[in-house]
């Protein structure tokens, strides 16, 4: 078994930009006669960590689908180490995570291994585990949301079951902000406080801010036609998908990604207004956002950015009240 270890000192490539690698499990639950991964309640099991944007949206959608019952979950230690994620120990304690309930590992890439004994890419949350086959179904986040809005439904009580965050009228519209979200934003933070040569940074961080101020603007025409969401009054997958970027945006990114020409809170009042309308009345997006996971893990898991690990007091609040401007 190789070690694989994640140069987590080498964020960037040679030419200072960073660039994400693709998920390489990409399977799909499917109620089809004869599907190698059939809806069952019990069988499957979601691998997540608290800090990732990407996993946060599974855990957000398994909630707001009802599937919590039905699909069991296990989180990883906020730290990540040059092996990758691991699981709490009776000597490394971490209230929220849990154990591999599964199987009892330390580490994520022992599953990884247990899929594919050859495998030689990143051990990357989420994944969504199958216990019959012992395999892993799919490690994509944007599919396995997708997974939980619909092929679950024939198990799920009829309110649950009539939940859909990728209507067929919205699809369209859907992926088109998907389109430019997820470079820009989701990815953009990424692509900003990854960098290594300052005219890439520059770039990456105008170009954020831009699409920032894009979203703004939607947001703005939905509030002033008395609309809460992205597409309108349907909360959906693009809700979702920006929530776990915007979310961690003022008490993480602004300072570590060096994402400071705005704050969200002070500067894009819709956006804020949104980002505080999911988190307080929503239970889904509150019950799933962990500041501290998501604190300790960017500033003490990136020893390139921060080399003493030192986790900023602030901003406080973490996030306002819907009362407070």
């Amino acid at each position: 078994m190789s070690e694989n270890k994640i140069e987590i000192h080498k964020f960037a490539d040679s030419d200072g930009q960073y660039k994400r690698k693709p998920s390489t499990f990409r399977d799909f639950i499917s109620a089809k006669e004869g599907a190698k991964f059939p809806p069952e309640a019990g069988r499957y099991h979601l691998y997540v960590s608290f800090a990732c944007p990407w996993a946060h949206r599974t855990l957000a959608v398994r909630s707001l689908k009802g599937l919590t019952a039905l699909i069991g979950v296990s989180v990883v230690h906020w730290h990540m180490d040059d092996k990758g994620w691991r699981f709490p120990s009776a000597d490394d304690p971490c209230e929220g995570a849990t154990e591999d309930k599964i199987y009892g590992y330390k580490r994520l890439s022992e599953l990884y291994y247990k899929a594919n004994k050859d495998y030689n890419g990143r051990f990357t949350v989420p994944v969504l585990w199958d216990t019959k086959t012992q395999t892993i179904v799919n490690n994509e986040s944007s599919e396995i949301i997708r997974i939980f809005n619909s092929g679950f439904n024939s198990l799920l009580d009829e309110k649950h079951a009539q939940i859909d965050i990728f209507p067929t009228h919205l699809q369209q519209e859907i992926e088109g902000l998907n389109d430019w979200i997820y470079p820009t934003i989701n990815n953009g933070v990424y692509k900003t406080g990854f960098s290594t040569k300052q005219e890439v940074y520059e770039k990456e961080v105008t170009t954020l801010f831009e699409h920032l101020d894009k979203v703004e603007e939607i947001l703005k025409k939905r509030h002033h036609a008395g609309e809460h969401y992205l597409t309108g009054n349907h909360l959906t997958e693009a809700d979702v998908r920006l929530y776990t970027t915007i979310i961690r945006f003022d008490p993480v990114y602004v300072q570590h990604f060096k994402c400071n020409l705005k704050m969200i809170r002070y500067e894009y009042p819709h956006l804020h207004l949104w980002v505080r309308e999911l988190y307080w009345t929503i239970p889904s997006f509150k019950d799933t956002t962990n500041f501290d996971h998501i604190k300790f893990h960017y500033t003490k898991s990136h020893p390139g950015i921060n080399p003493h690990q030192i986790t900023p007091l602030g901003p406080i609040p973490n996030i306002h009240h819907l009362d407070e401007d």
